[in-house]
């Protein structure tokens, strides 16, 4: 049976990773062969001691710890490179990505004839954010669909499951966790699409503003497009001689 690694990057997220392990715990019980990868991106609040706690009797749960916050993009890179499973999962550590919604994401990629397909993407319903969150995600949705061409409305869900060799065969830049559609199509992968639900979050605050996002993403949808540009478009074939 395939081995599914559940990433979550997480910081700052103590109220919440504890039941967030035990719901991810619920809904992979039926596939059986999954380990869970908490990645603690340099929290200060105890994150780490609560997985710690939860480690004791159980292999299949692992902490990652970085040194310091690296962000979102990062805490999931380091997942994926320690991950043992062939495909991998990934769900914000706040809890507003329902844990049930796993096994529909990693579906599509272990059902028969699905080679060519690279990413699953979560696309959030029913949005459990203030209104102004909601704009600001619309807008930068809509903008970067029309410049990328990525076909997905909704890139900021961290409900997202992909096959883990062709996830670390991509370029890797800060931030980039949001531009994985795109980025796998342009390595020639085809993406799958789910409608998932969202929820408010557990406890804590977003550690983002829409400011700070807007700033940031405006950068990084310019190297995007200059990725798309460069990419390789040759295809080798190996020429076999017989002898």
């Amino acid at each position: 049976m395939t081995m599914i690694s559940v990433v979550i990057p997480a910081r700052n997220e103590a109220e919440n990773i504890g039941s967030l392990i035990d719901e991810i715990d619920a809904a992979c019980a039926a596939h059986g062969n999954y380990e869970v990868i908490v990645v603690d991106d340099g929290s200060d609040d105890g994150t780490d001691r609560v997985v710690r706690d939860r480690m004791t009797g159980r292999s299949n749960l692992r902490l990652i710890r970085h040194d310091r916050s690296g962000g979102q993009s990062a805490a999931i890179h380091s997942g994926v490179r320690a991950a043992r499973g062939e495909i991998v999962c990934t769900l914000d550590g706040d809890g507003q990505n329902p844990p049930a919604e796993i096994p529909r994401l990693f579906a599509p990629l272990l059902a028969p004839g699905s080679d060519g397909v690279g990413l699953v993407a979560g696309q959030r319903v029913g949005r459990q954010d203030t209104f102004s969150r909601r704009m600001a995600s619309k807008i930068a949705n809509g903008i970067r669909s029309r410049l990328l061409r990525d076909g997905t409305r909704d890139t900021g869900c961290g409900l997202k499951a992909f096959r883990r060799d062709a996830f670390l065969a991509l370029p890797y830049f800060d931030h980039m966790h949001r531009y994985l559609p795109a980025l796998f199509n342009r390595d020639g992968w085809k993406i799958v699409h789910v409608d998932v639900g969202h929820r408010p979050r557990g406890a804590g605050r977003s550690k983002y503003s829409n400011l700070q996002r807007a700033l940031v993403g405006i950068v990084d949808m310019v190297g995007v497009m200059w990725l798309i540009r460069r990419r390789k478009r040759s295809r080798p074939t190996e020429i076999a001689v017989e002898n």
